[in-house]
C-alpha cells in the first residue's frame, strides 16, 4: 500500500546530498512538499535537490543554518512558518561523524559532535512541536535518524556513538512527551553508504551481514515515509540494516 502525504510539510536536515537527500526524495515521492535544510553543502549541490524534489510534483524550498549555532534553529523553523504556515513531518537527519581515537578527543570536537547531533534535534524538536501544535487536527511525526553507533560501541567514534545514544534516548522521552498529537520515532541505518570505502571492502562488509548484502540511502527513506505515515506507532525504531544489529544482540536496547 502506497503511503499518501499528499500536501504534508517535511523538514529534513542535511537533505541537500546523501541519505538526507534520499529521505527528502523518498518523502516528495510520497507527495510531502519539502524544506530542505542545508549547512556547509555547495550551492550547485543544494540547487539540484531543490530541483529533483520539484520534479516530483510537489513544492521545495531550502533554508541554510548552521545546526552548532543554537540561535539560529528557531529562525529556521520561523522560515518553515513563514513559507507554509506549518510542519508535519521532521527529520532529523543531519550529523558529523568525526574518526578520533578515545585519548585524542579534545573539548571542541566533543562539544561540536553533541550540538550537532543531540542539541539541534532536540532544539529543532522543541520548535518543531510549537508549530505542529498550531495544526493539532493534523497527524505529525519526527523522525530521527540514529545509526548503529546507537546501540553498540564503534573504535575511534566514541562520542559519535554517545551522542546517537543519546538521541535514540531523546526518541523516547520525547514520544512520551508529545504524544498523543505528535509521534517520534528513529531509523538506524546500517552500511547504505560506501564513502570512502573500495569496492572490495564494500562487499566484504555486506557479506559479513545476515542478509549477506549491503543496502542503499533508498532504504532509509522508505523507512522514514513509513514512520511518517504510520499513525499508530511512536517511541520505536527500525533497524534498515541487513541484520547488522543481529551481531550485537547484547548492546541491542539500552533502554
Amino acid at each position: 500500500m502506497r503511503i499518501d502525504l499528499n500536501d504534508k510539510v517535511a523538514l529534513v536536515t542535511g537533505s541537500a546530498r546523501r541519505v538526507g537527500k534520499a529521505i527528502a526524495l523518498a518523502l516528495a515521492d510520497a507527495g510531502a512538499n519539502l524544506v530542505i535544510h542545508y549547512g556547509g553543502s555547495s550551492p550547485d549541490q543544494v540547487r539540484d535537490t531543490v530541483q529533483d524534489v520539484k520534479s516530483r510534483g510537489v513544492d521545495a524550498i531550502s533554508v541554510q543554518a548552521d545546526l552548532s549555532d543554537p540561535s539560529q534553529i528557531p529562525s529556521l523553523i520561523d522560515r518553515v512558518r513563514e513559507h507554509y504556515d506549518r510542519l508535519d513531518i521532521l527529520v532529523n537527519s543531519a550529523s558529523v561523524f568525526p574518526t578520533t581515537d578515545f585519548m585524542d578527543i579534545g573539548v571542541e570536537e566533543w562539544d561540536n559532535t553533541m550540538d550537532v547531533n543531540l542539541r539541534a534535534p532536540f532544539l529543532l524538536t522543541q520548535q518543531a512541536a510549537r508549530l505542529m501544535r498550531d495544526n493539532i487536527h493534523s497527524d505529525s511525526s519526527i523522525i530521527n535518524i540514529c545509526d548503529q553507533g546507537a546501540v553498540a560501541p564503534w573504535p575511534k567514534r566514541p562520542h559519535h556513538g554517545i551522542s546517537k545514544w543519546g538521541l535514540w534516548m531523546l526518541t523516547q522521552v520525547s514520544a512520551i512527551e508529545l504524544a498523543p498529537h505528535i509521534r517520534v520515532n528513529a531509523v538506524v541505518p546500517g552500511p547504505v553508504l560506501k564513502a570512502k570505502m573500495t569496492d572490495d571492502e564494500w562487499q566484504k562488509l555486506g557479506e559479513g551481514l545476515p542478509l549477506r548484502k549491503t543496502g542503499n540511502p533508498e532504504d532509509v527513506g522508505r523507512a522514514v515515509v513509513y514512520l511518517a505515515g504510520e499513525s499508530f506507532v511512536t517511541g520505536t525504531k527500525i533497524e534498515v540494516n541487513g541484520g547488522e544489529h543481529l551481531l550485537y544482540p547484547e548492546h541491542d536496547d539500552y533502554s
